[in-house]
């Protein structure tokens, strides 16, 4: 009889603890993120060489280049703007040479006409320059240079 009491409590406690009812909640959790739109050059400097102006030709010498650019997708506006340069003077660029003399020289920006797909995909800005023939006639010998900074405005 002992035994079976004791089987008899220890079902009672089986079934009473299993028999609970156990309660639970829930909530909800948000994530979230924000990719900037950004634009960035893809490699360092770059370089815009007119070579070596012959004064007696009097031509006008244009040159260019291209570097690599890319800007977040989707970001529409992008402008690439070029700096004074180090010898500005009011009203143009200058490369500076010998004994202070300069040459004035024009630059034009274009970036290519794709949209923007971010840095897997960069896109392509050329950058051409111009040397008016009569600017570079009565110049010392040497060498001439200045430098320009270059801003990606998203």
């Amino acid at each position: 009889m002992k035994k079976c009491l004791a089987f008899a409590v220890v079902f009672g406690l089986v079934l009473g603890f299993g028999g609970m009812v156990k309660e639970g909640d829930s909530n909800t959790l948000t994530v979230s993120a924000v990719v900037s739109g950004t634009c960035k050059f893809s490699s360092g400097s770059s370089s815009l060489d007119f070579g070596a102006l012959d004064p007696s030709s009097g031509s006008d010498v244009i040159a260019s280049t291209t570097t690599n650019f890319w800007c977040t997708k989707g970001v529409t506006t992008d402008v690439i703007a070029a700096g004074q340069g180090l010898n500005w003077s009011g009203s143009y660029r200058q490369m500076s040479g010998p004994s202070g003399e300069v040459i004035p020289y024009e630059l034009v920006l274009t970036p290519d006409g794709n949209t923007n797909q971010g840095p897997t995909l960069p896109r392509t800005l050329t950058i051409s320059g111009t040397v008016s023939g009569t600017d570079y006639l009565s110049k010392r010998a040497g060498n001439y240079s200045d430098t320009v900074t270059l801003t990606i405005i998203p």
